[in-house]
C-alpha cells in the first residue's frame, strides 16, 4: 500500500466551514492523529495530504483542507490554497454541522458540479445538535449519498463512510485503465526504448516506463527493453516482428528511422495521454498547432518541479522543435506541480506525460481549457507533430 504512488490512488478531499470536525473526521476515518483538532478557528492552514488504505476501495489519499469560511487575510490565503485542490479530487467529502448547507457549501458545490466530481456529505457533531428536516431536505436536493455521524465517538462511522463512498467510486477505480491491454493480444513482442539520460533517475527506470513495463507483463506479452542504439540488433534478432515499439519522446526520430513501416510506434508520453488524460482532445489540441501565429502565449505545464538541465524537454528541446516546424517565435511561459493558472491569453497549453499527478486534475485541465476553446495536448504528440511522424505515432489507437 505504501508504495502505490500518490498519482495512482484515488484523492479524497475533505471540504468545509471551520470548526465543523474536517480533521477529527479524518483522524477517525484513519484511526490515526493526522491533522490537529482544536477548538480554536482555523487550525488547519495548510492542505494536509495522508495516504491510507481504505477496504474495500484500495490505496488512497486524503486532503484534508483549510476551512472555508476564515474572512482574515490568511483566511483568503487557506481559500485560495483549499479551492486548488478541487480539480485533483476524485471524491469529495463535505461536513457540516446542524447548520445544513450554506454560502461557503454551494461555493463549493458549485466547482465540484462544474467539474463533474461526486460527493457526499457528512453531517457531523450529530450528539450535540440534530439537523432539521427542513435543512436535511435541502441537501437531499443535491446528493443522496448522506452520512450522519459524530467524529469523536461514532464506531460505526468507517462502516457508514464506506458505504456512503462505494456507491459514487469513479468507473475507472471500479474498472482500471490498462496501459497497453486493449491494444496486444497474449504472446506480442513489445519492445520499449528507454534511453538512459541525463533525466533518468539512477539506478532505475522513470515511471511511465516502469509502468508500461508492468502492462505488458500483466497482458501475459513478451518485453524487450533496449536503448536507442541497440534497436536495431533487437530488431533483427526477432524471428516475429513485434507488435509495437514504445519509445521515450525525445528518442522519437531516431526510432521512426530504425523501425520498419509496417511496425507501429508510440511513446511512453502518448500512452499516459491516454491513461492519465483523453487522447482525443489532446490529439484535437495538437492539430491546432498549425494555427498558431508569432509570438502566440504557450503554457507548458510540468507535474514535477526539477532544476533545468542542458537537454530538458519541456525548456529547451519543445521550444525548439516548435520554433523550426512553425519558422517562428512563441512566447512560452512554464507552471509546475500542481499550479494551474488562469489560461485567458494562452494559444496553446501543453501539458507532459502526467506521471506524477492523479487523472482527475488532468481532466479538470482539458475540460478547463476545452470550455475556454483553448487547445490542449502533450509533450508526446507535439515532439510526434513537429517530426512529422504524428500519424504513425497515433495508428495503433482509435483517433480520429
Amino acid at each position: 500500500m505504501e508504495k502505490t504512488p500518490k498519482s495512482l490512488r484515488l484523492h479524497i478531499g475533505i471540504f468545509g466551514k471551520t470548526n465543523v470536525g474536517k480533521s477529527s473526521f479524518l483522524n477517525a476515518i484513519t484511526n490515526q492523529e493526522v491533522s490537529i483538532v482544536s477548538e480554536i478557528a482555523g487550525t488547519t492552514t495548510d492542505v494536509v495530504e495522508k495516504s491510507s488504505e481504505l477496504f474495500p476501495v484500495g490505496p488512497v489519499t486524503f486532503l484534508d483542507t483549510a476551512g472555508i469560511n476564515d474572512s482574515t487575510q490568511l483566511g483568503e490565503l487557506r481559500l485560495e490554497k483549499t479551492l486548488k485542490i478541487i480539480p485533483r479530487t476524485d471524491i469529495a467529502v463535505i461536513i457540516v454541522d446542524s447548520n445544513g448547507l450554506g454560502e461557503y457549501e454551494f461555493s463549493i458545490l458549485e466547482k465540484l458540479e462544474a467539474l463533474h466530481i461526486p460527493f457526499l456529505v457528512v453531517i457531523n457533531k450529530y450528539d450535540l445538535n440534530q439537523i432539521s428536516s427542513e435543512k436535511y431536505n435541502e441537501i437531499l436536493e443535491y446528493t443522496k449519498s448522506i452520512i450522519e455521524t459524530s467524529s469523536t465517538n461514532d464506531t460505526e462511522i468507517m462502516d457508514k463512510f464506506v458505504n456512503a463512498l462505494v456507491p459514487i467510486l469513479p468507473d475507472e477505480f471500479i474498472n482500471p485503465p490498462s496501459i497497453l491491454g486493449d491494444k496486444v493480444e497474449k504472446g506480442d513482442t513489445i519492445i520499449l526504448v528507454t534511453p538512459i539520460d541525463k533525466e533518468a533517475p539512477k539506478g532505475r527506470l522513470i515511471m511511465p516506463e516502469a509502468h508500461t513495463l508492468r502492462d505488458v507483463l500483466d497482458n501475459d506479452c513478451m518485453a524487450m527493453v533496449v536503448q536507442v542504439p541497440q534497436l536495431k540488433k533487437a530488431l533483427e534478432s526477432l524471428n516475429v516482428k513485434p507488435k509495437l515499439v514504445v519509445t521515450d519522446s525525445q528518442a522519437f526520430k531516431e526510432v521512426n528511422e530504425i523501425v520498419p513501416d509496417d511496425i507501429d510506434i508510440t511513446s511512453f508520453s502518448i500512452l499516459f495521454a491516454r491513461l492519465k488524460g483523453d487522447l482525443q482532445s489532446f490529439l484535437n489540441g495538437c492539430r491546432a498547432i498549425s494555427t498558431l501565429k508569432e509570438n502566440d502565449k504557450v503554457l507548458i505545464l510540468e507535474s514535477c518541479s526539477h532544476h533545468t538541465i542542458e537537454d530538458d524537454i519541456a525548456r529547451i528541446k519543445l521550444p525548439k522543435l516548435l520554433r523550426k516546424k512553425l519558422g517562428f517565435d512563441l512566447d512560452f511561459e512554464y507552471k509546475s506541480g500542481h499550479d494551474f493558472p488562469s489560461i485567458h491569453g494562452y494559444k496553446l497549453i501543453i501539458h507532459c506525460g502526467a506521471c506524477m499527478t492523479n487523472r482527475k486534475e488532468v481532466l479538470s485541465r482539458i475540460l478547463i481549457a476545452n470550455q475556454k476553446h483553448i487547445p490542449i495536448t502533450n509533450y508526446g504528440l507535439t515532439i510526434s507533430y513537429c517530426l512529422g511522424i504524428l500519424d504513425r505515432a497515433i495508428k495503433i489507437f482509435d483517433c480520429e
